[in-house]
C-alpha cells in the first residue's frame, strides 16, 4: 500500500489562491483528478494507492481513522496539526483521497518545550472534562453534561475510539473498554501477536505471551487510569513546527493511557531533554514508569515486525523476556 503527498515542485500539492476562490476545482495531479471539490486555503493532497487494488476499503479506512484522529486533536484546541478537510475515494479509479490544510511543516528545532507542555496539555484534555462535568452535576440542582445542553463537557470515561484507526498500514482494535489494562493486553499486544502467529508462528513469542500477560497488571498496581486522547503515533517523523509553534500530524488515535505516546517516542528518539522536562512538570512522572515505557515499546516492536518482518523480532522478543521476569 503506497502513500503519495502532492505539493508543488515536490510530493505534496497546494491549491494557489486563483484556485482557492474558486467555486468548484478540477484538480489533476499523477493518478488523480478531483472534480468539484471547494477549496478556502492551501491544501495538502495524499494518495492511498493500495495493492492490490481490490483493498480500497482498506485505503478509505486508514484516511478516515486519521480525519477523526485529527479533528479529536484540534477540538481540544491544545496543540497545532492540520485541519481535515474531506476523505473520498480517488476518482482515478483506485484508492483513496484525503485533502487536509497544508501547514509550512519544519524539523521541530526551538520548540520542544512548547510540544511537551501542549502534549501534556492534549493528554489532561479529557480529565479537565470529567472534572467540568463533576461540578456541573454537584451543584444544589445539578445536571449532567447531557441534561444541561452543554456540548463542551464531552467525558470520555472508556478506553478506545469511535472508528478504526490505523498505525502504519494495519488497523487497530478501538472497541470501547472500561479497562485499560485489558484493553491494552487484548486489543493491542493480542492483535500484534495474533498477527505475528498467522504470519510466521513464533514458537518463542507464543510460549511468553502467556507469561506476560500474569505480570503485566503488576505494573499498574496502585495507578488509577484515566482516559487520555492520544496521537497514537508519536515519533519524531509525526512532528515539527511552523512559524507560530509545534505541530503533530499524521495520528493514529484512541483514549489511552497518557504514558503510551512515549512508547515510540523514545524507541525511534529525536525528543530532546527539554521535552519530556515541559511535558512532566504538568503530568508527572508515576512510580514504575520506565518499566511500563517498556511494555508500550513492546507494541511497537511487534507493529514494526508485523510491518517490515524479523528485523524486529529480537528488541521483541528480548522485551518479551524481560517483562516477563517482573
Amino acid at each position: 500500500m503506497a502513500i503519495l503527498h502532492y505539493r508543488t515542485a515536490l510530493l505534496h500539492f497546494r491549491c494557489s489562491p486563483n484556485l482557492a476562490r474558486a467555486p468548484t476545482l478540477n484538480l489533476t495531479v499523477p493518478h488523480l483528478s478531483l472534480k468539484g471539490q471547494e477549496i478556502e486555503a492551501e491544501n495538502e493532497v495524499k494518495i492511498n494507492l493500495p495493492s492490490p487494488p481490490s483493498e480500497n476499503r482498506k485505503a478509505r479506512r486508514m484516511f478516515d481513522g486519521e480525519s477523526a484522529s485529527l479533528e479529536a486533536i484540534l477540538e481540544t484546541s491544545s496543540v497545532s496539526a492540520p485541519k481535515p478537510i474531506r476523505v473520498c475515494e480517488n476518482p482515478g479509479g483506485t484508492g483513496a483521497v484525503f485533502i487536509m490544510e497544508h501547514l509550512d511543516i519544519k524539523s521541530l528545532r526551538g520548540c520542544s518545550s512548547k510540544l511537551g507542555e501542549q502534549l501534556a496539555r492534549l493528554h489532561q484534555y479529557n480529565r479537565d472534562l470529567q472534572e467540568k462535568q463533576l461540578r456541573n452535576e454537584s451543584r444544589v440542582g445539578g445536571m449532567s453534561c447531557d441534561q444541561s445542553g452543554d456540548q463542551s463537557c464531552g467525558y470520555i470515561s472508556k478506553f478506545g475510539f469511535h472508528i478504526t484507526t490505523c498505525c502504519g498500514y494495519l488497523p487497530q482494535d478501538n472497541t470501547w473498554s472500561d479497562n485499560w489494562v485489558e484493553f491494552y493486553m487484548r486489543q493491542k499486544l493480542g492483535q500484534q501477536l495474533d498477527m505475528i502467529e498467522q504470519s510466521c508462528g513464533d514458537r518463542e513469542a507464543r510460549d511468553l505471551w502467556p507469561q506476560l500477560q500474569r505480570t503485566i497488571p503488576k505494573l499498574f498496581e496502585g495507578l488509577e487510569i484515566q482516559p487520555s486522547l492520544l496521537h497514537g503515533d508519536l515519533w519524531s517523523g509525526n512532528i515539527g513546527e511552523t512559524d507560530t509553534g509545534p505541530v503533530i500530524f499524521d495520528p493514529a488515535s484512541f483514549y489511552g493511557h497518557s504514558e503510551y505516546d512515549f512508547g515510540i517516542a523514545a524507541l525511534f528518539g529525536g525528543f530532546n531533554s527539554s521535552f519530556y522536562k515541559a511535558y512532566h512538570e504538568v503530568i508527572p512522572k508515576a512510580p514504575g514508569f520506565d518499566k511500563r515505557l517498556q511494555l508500550y515499546q513492546l507494541f511497537h516492536n511487534l507493529n514494526h515486525w508485523n510491518h517490515f518482518g524479523s528485523g524486529y523480532r529480537g528488541s521483541s522478543i528480548s522485551i518479551m523476556r524481560e517483562l516477563s521476569k517482573s
